[in-house]
């Protein structure tokens, strides 16, 4: 994709400036899943991370090193890190979710076993604390391994948030904060401590890497019941498994008796019929929830764009506020 194609999304165009990294750190994705003694390991991370994701996150890295004149090596080890960090929640979380597809192909709980991914991931992780360590920045092993216990601690935040009616926006943010931007801000973060950067630097690019995480991970909620073959989500897949995001709280927040009584059946007791899930829509389109979370992803896009205009001007700075823009831009 060329950077000057006007059609390219700004993901591709980051893609293609920063296509000698991430080939570089593609290659120490592969060098370090090997195992010589367990072949399942490769296996099944090989099935997870060839599967054509965006490798959004340790592009986050990279261009955050770049951007802070940052020429290298360290930030590749931290891009694969990063990358194995999300490769590794991924695995457990399609058994926590009992998933069976991820970007349109079986999950790897499906093709081998709950043990295996679990195990793999875990294996994942330990990989992700090795090349943390072989930068030798202590400050980059503690942000790192901080947003992995943060990661973990949101997964379970929303385990006991989870079918509860009673969860509040300000624990469902708790949550996406933990499971989602926590990773956002690490992978940004650490390019600027790479880089040696000031201090005032180093907390912009952590703000950018949040409010981007929250604004991304409130649209792909939303996209669940606004989404399209288009988007590459299944329409309704949260819906039936039960997870109150934020569309839902919203909704649940203005119902009434009877409004009330139909999110307790098929949210709390789980007793769904067909025809729930469009009246479910029709429910959050009747009190403005899906206009109302969307506006709330923009403001958070809006956060991360004023972050980044803080930062020195250049061509990596205009695209990562592009992708601020994109990120929110997949719903109409």
């Amino acid at each position: 994709m060329s950077l000057d194609d006007p059609r390219a999304k700004p993901h591709d165009r980051l893609a293609a400036l920063l296509d000698t990294e991430m080939t570089a750190v593609n290659a120490v994705i592969r060098e370090r899943m090997a195992s010589r003694h367990a072949p399942r390991i490769p296996e099944v991370t090989a099935h997870l991370v060839e599967a054509g994701g965006k490798r959004l996150r340790p592009m986050l890295t990279l261009a955050a090193a770049r951007l802070c004149g940052y020429e290298g090596p360290y930030h590749v080890h931290l891009a694969a890190t990063v990358e194995f960090i999300h490769t590794a929640t991924l695995l457990h979380d399609d058994v926590v979710d009992e998933s069976g597809q991820r970007r349109g192909r079986p999950t790897a709980n499906l093709l081998w076993d709950n043990k295996s991914s679990v195990l793999v991931g875990d294996y994942l992780f330990a990989r992700s604390f090795q090349l943390m360590t072989e930068t030798g920045n202590l400050r980059v092993l503690r942000i790192l391994s901080d947003a992995a216990a943060t990661i973990a601690e949101g997964e379970v935040l929303q385990l006991t948030a989870a079918q509860n009616l009673s969860t509040t926006e300000d624990i469902y943010r708790q949550v996406v904060r933990g499971k989602t931007a926590a990773l956002f801000s690490a992978a940004t973060e650490v390019g600027g401590v790479i880089a040696d950067r000031p201090e005032d630097e180093v907390r912009t690019l952590f703000d950018y890497g949040d409010a981007l995480g929250i604004a991304f991970q409130i649209v792909d909620d939303l996209l669940d019941y606004w989404g399209s073959d288009a988007t590459g989500k299944n329409v309704g897949d949260d819906f039936r498994e039960r997870k109150l995001t934020l569309p839902v709280i919203k909704a649940v927040a203005h119902a009434d008796e009877t409004e009330r009584a139909f999110w307790v059946r098929v949210i709390e007791k789980g007793e769904q019929r067909d025809d729930d899930l469009p009246h479910a829509i029709a429910l959050m389109d009747k009190h403005g929830a899906l206009e109302a979370t969307r506006a709330e992803a923009l403001s958070w896009s809006a956060r991360a764009k004023e972050a980044m205009g803080r930062l020195p001007e250049g061509e990596i700075r205009d695209l990562l506020i592009d992708l601020a823009d994109y990120v929110v831009a997949r719903v109409h």
